[in-house]
């Protein structure tokens, strides 16, 4: 019998859909989800220049993704490595480093049940959230005796502080439901589950239709602006701007305005 493969691949059009395929296990990490086939993914899509904007969902209605497989991490002694701070940056073996770090282009995340733990990275990462109906998002890190550091300080990004707080010291015995994921901005849309998919692959489709080298400059800017504050994002901001000028795109645009033609972008 031939074993399903854990991470699916689909293409349409200027489209990569990814979808986590351990629904059994409600689609948590393994060592070689997070080690080798998700970063193999990213890794292509980077370097495909008809791939323009990424999904990523996950298979079956109960789980997007539960966070990192416990009966692997007990196998291998750690679901994400042994390394310790002095060995490589922060997001080194967590979805951060193929998810954003270097990834320009965009990533649609499309929840379609529980996120809790390390699955709140694909959150806290992604460019474009939305969620079905019925998901639900919580984190259970202190409750199996972890801490919960790197996905929370990203959640900061974009929900308030008491909340990402009051997640942590509930552990899981409180959820949020997708509307008040919607309220907090953890999410940006929600959808009937029987629609998710669909409404994630027309959000993508409509922003393949864009510039690739316009959104990826822009991505970098507003991205970036998190990183170094106010005058050194805008600084970082006008940098991407600058470099853009000397692209055709940056021609292009405004010629197809003016002629009512659609664009002929430049990969």
């Amino acid at each position: 019998m031939t074993q399903e493969k854990e991470l699916l691949a689909e293409r349409a059009g200027h489209v990569l859909v990814l979808t986590l395929n351990r629904p059994e296990r409600m689609n948590a990490l393994n060592h070689s989800l997070l080690k080798r086939e998700l970063p193999e993914a990213f890794r292509e899509a980077a370097a495909d220049p008809e791939i323009r904007v990424v999904v990523l969902t996950g298979a079956g209605e109960k789980a997007f993704c539960a966070g990192a497989d416990l009966k692997d991490a007990a196998e291998t002694g750690s679901i994400g490595g042994t390394q310790g701070p002095s060995q490589g940056p922060y997001y080194r073996g967590t979805p951060t480093e193929f998810l954003r770090v270097g990834f320009d282009k965009p990533v649609i995340v499309a929840v379609n049940g529980m996120c809790l733990g390390a699955g709140l990275h694909f959150l806290a990462d992604c460019d474009l959230a939305i969620a079905a109906d019925h998901a639900t998002f919580f984190d259970t890190h202190v409750r199996v005796g972890q801490v919960f550091a790197l996905e929370a300080v990203g959640l900061l990004r974009r929900m308030p502080f008491g909340d990402v707080m009051r997640m942590m010291l509930l552990s899981g015995t409180e959820r949020l439901d997708a509307q008040a994921a919607l309220r907090l901005s953890l999410v940006s849309e929600v959808v009937p589950r029987e629609r998710l998919p669909a409404r994630a692959r027309e959000l993508a489709a409509t922003i393949a239709e864009f510039s690739p080298a316009t959104i990826a400059a822009s991505k970098r800017a507003i991205w970036g602006a998190l990183e170094h504050g106010l005058g050194g994002g805008l600084e970082h901001g006008w940098r991407e701007i600058y470099r853009h000028w000397s692209h055709p795109d940056y021609v292009e645009g405004p010629r197809a305005f003016a002629e009512k033609r659609k664009p002929r972008w430049t990969p």
